[in-house]
């Protein structure tokens, strides 16, 4: 039950209106461009424009070094290898520099470590394969930049290395010919936020002696599913990139991206971002998570349409198996959680029997979003344990990991994502310790981004198409999220076997429809009458030749909920389950009110979260799931299948019979 605090951008209306006029674009988008950041009328038409924009690729530390260094290895024919990785990143960078240089005559192949046997980056046993078999020079893409021994190796080896990458490097950098890195300290480039195929996009530039503008129609499409599936900020370059791309994607694709949309059932003309981020990247990142990424590069590289749609198809088994991993290790982390009481932990810490490595950090991810936690899944493997763990903006997760680092093998990552690995025997004292880190920071909830409120009767088709000329969406760049508040539901429909949700509301004359996905009936919070508040997104909806507005829920809450009691009430709950020091008399229910709980609970039973939303705004997030914890106590109700039953044939009872109950009320006493 992952609750957001809803925080509205502050909006400048008056510069908003005068954007609007000396831009001549509409005033909900000079609104949401001025919450944005863009005040300036230059910045929201370079914003706007269509024409490509690049910095100075030249500025680069290295990069024309390196491209004379590849030059001259094609010159004397000596074997180049592009050295890759494993994720969307690192294939797409290893297929286009491997297809560029074969253009150019190159005698050169790609390397792909195996993500379980060898993991990420270079490493010594590879070197050494590679020299065996007549490797010259070695081109690093999307890694290399903390490969020190690695790469003192290939030197000792007499082969040449140039490393391109896009990773915060060590104080030391690796001793290759040329190091081309926009992390570099000492690097004069002005837009560092790119992914490692923009690098070695930026080196097949200079290697050709042209500006990225020139090359670009010939790699948008590459370069944008890379963008995309680093989630690289779409500002400035990277827009000017997902823009072609895109158009490319439809017109004049890869091969392998017009077998990968077709199996994946997108229409040509219907690709977007969000379509890219949820067809191509998965696919590509489940070769090297379910199987080998080389098979990702292969398909890249085809040309014939047959060969192409094979692959592809081979690639979209692989990801139905990782989705079906995925949600079984979901559903047994979950499980987990709630047994043991993880979910009441500041850092959530939770470890399965050989879960596979390669999809620990989406269930990571998934469980963050769910509880509103900070989430570490780890898997154990005999005496050792590996996993990844996911925050959120306010928590940073590798201070906390960071802290601990004395229980831990290794560790990496950055405040929203980290990998770690641990003694199997030291993952109950890592819990503790991580938790009591985070106890000492001050508690910050997850937070929902609204870019303004709207009013119902503005949902029209002329607001989703003018919100058009804001795409391509993406981080930085997210699709406008807006506020509705005080409607009133009216009509709950299952769609879809049940799988989804439309929901009809209205607030004063006008009514709109709205879809929830991945709800259904039974999992559904709300009833019909309740007066709630709306986090929604627009898009336009073509069918048949109708043109409609379709309302998608983000977000959804009881209305006029006070947020900071809120996270306060779940703090001070989270502080009494793991029996630090709470504010009692905020959590602790009266008998009257612990008999409107159980009176709620039908003969049908009812799921926690729904009871919890039911009193929100009268005993209280606290005080409800206190009560519950009482009753569950008291043997007045029992927990079955993720929903709360009445007990039969229970009889009257004292609530001090409840340790819980008693615990309370001598805190109070205090």
């Amino acid at each position: 039950m992952g609750f957001k605090k809803w925080v509205v951008k502050d909006i400048n209306r008056d510069l908003a209106k005068q954007l609007a006029n000396e831009c001549d674009v509409e005033p909900i988008l000079a609104l949401i461009a001025t919450a944005r950041g863009y005040c300036d009328p230059a910045e929201l038409e370079q914003f706007l424009s269509d024409e490509p924009c690049f910095s100075d690729i030249y500025s680069l530390a290295d990069i024309m070094h390196a491209a004379d260094i590849v030059n001259m290895a094609i010159d004397a024919n000596e074997k180049i290898t592009v050295y890759g990785d494993y994720d969307c990143d690192g294939v797409t960078a290893t297929a286009m520099l491997y297809t560029y240089l074969k253009s150019r005559n190159a005698n050169v192949d790609f390397y792909i470590p195996d993500r379980f046997e060898e993991g990420y980056g270079m490493n010594c046993n590879a070197v050494r394969q590679l020299h065996q078999n007549g490797t010259n020079l070695i081109i690093t893409v999307d890694n290399g930049i903390a490969c020190i021994d690695e790469i003192s190796l290939a030197n000792e080896l007499g082969m040449t290395v140039i490393v391109t990458d896009h990773h915060l490097p060590s104080d030391v950098l690796p001793q290759a010919a040329a190091v081309v890195d926009p992390y570099r300290k000492d690097c004069p480039s002005e837009f560092k936020t790119v992914c490692g195929a923009q690098v070695a996009f930026m080196l097949i530039c200079v290697i050709e002696g042209k500006e990225p503008e020139e090359l670009l129609p010939y790699f948008a499409d590459i370069l944008s599913v890379a963008v995309i599936a680093d989630v690289m900020p779409l500002i400035y370059e990277n827009r000017s990139i997902i823009k072609y791309g895109l158009n490319k994607l439809k017109t004049a694709p890869l091969t392998g991206f017009s077998a990968l949309l077709n199996v994946s059932g997108v229409k040509i003309n219907d690709v977007t971002s969000e379509k890219v981020a949820f067809s191509i990247c998965p696919r590509i990142n489940a070769a090297g998570r379910m199987g080998s990424a080389k098979l990702a590069v292969d398909l890249l590289c085809e040309t014939d349409m047959l060969n192409a749609l094979k692959i592809a198809n081979q690639i979209d088994e692989m990801n139905a198996t990782r989705q079906q991993t995925e949600r079984q290790i979901y559903k047994e982390a979950v499980e987990l959680i709630e047994k043991h009481g993880y979910d009441n932990d500041r850092v959530i810490v939770v470890c399965g029997e050989n879960w596979h490595h390669g999809v620990v950090g989406i269930v990571a991810s998934r469980i963050c979003e769910r509880y509103g936690t900070p989430c570490i899944v780890l898997s154990r493997d005999g005496d050792t344990a590996h996993g990844s763990g996911r925050s959120y903006d306010g928590f940073s997760l590798f201070d906390a990991v960071n802290s601990c680092k004395d229980l831990l093998l290794k560790f990496g990552g950055h405040a929203l994502a980290c990998g770690l690995s641990i003694d199997c025997g030291k993952i109950d004292e890592f819990r503790e310790n991580i938790n009591n880190y985070a106890y000492k920071t001050a508690y910050l909830p997850p937070v929902l981004l609204l870019d303004c409120k709207l009013n119902p009767s503005a949902l029209t088709v002329d607001l989703s198409e003018s919100l058009k000329r804001l795409q391509p969406f993406g981080f930085q760049n997210q699709m406008p999220v807006f506020g509705v508040f005080g409607v009133t539901l009216q009509r709950i429909t299952p769609l879809s076997g049940n799988k989804h949700l439309k929901l009809l509301f209205t607030k004063d004359k006008t009514s709109f429809q709205a879809l929830l996905f991945s709800v259904n009936t039974d999992t559904f919070c709300f009833d019909v009458g309740d007066v709630l508040d709306l986090a929604i997104t627009v898009d336009t909806n073509y069918y048949n030749g109708n043109i409609t507005v379709s309302v998608l829920i983000k977000g959804i809450r009881v209305s006029s909920t006070n947020e900071d009691k809120l996270f306060m009430d779940i703090e001070n709950y989270k502080l009494f389950q793991k029996n630090l020091p709470f504010n009692a008399e905020s959590i602790t229910p009266t008998r009257a009110e612990i008999g409107e709980v159980y009176r709620y609970i039908g003969t049908n039973g009812e799921i926690p979260e729904k009871i919890k939303y039911k009193f929100i705004t009268t005993l209280n997030f606290g005080k409800t799931s206190v009560a519950l914890d009482i009753l569950k106590d008291l043997g007045l109700i029992t927990l079955k299948d993720g929903r709360y039953f009445k007990s039969p044939n229970t009889q009257k009872t004292d609530l001090l019979n409840s340790e819980i109950y008693k615990q309370l009320i001598k805190e109070g006493e205090k």
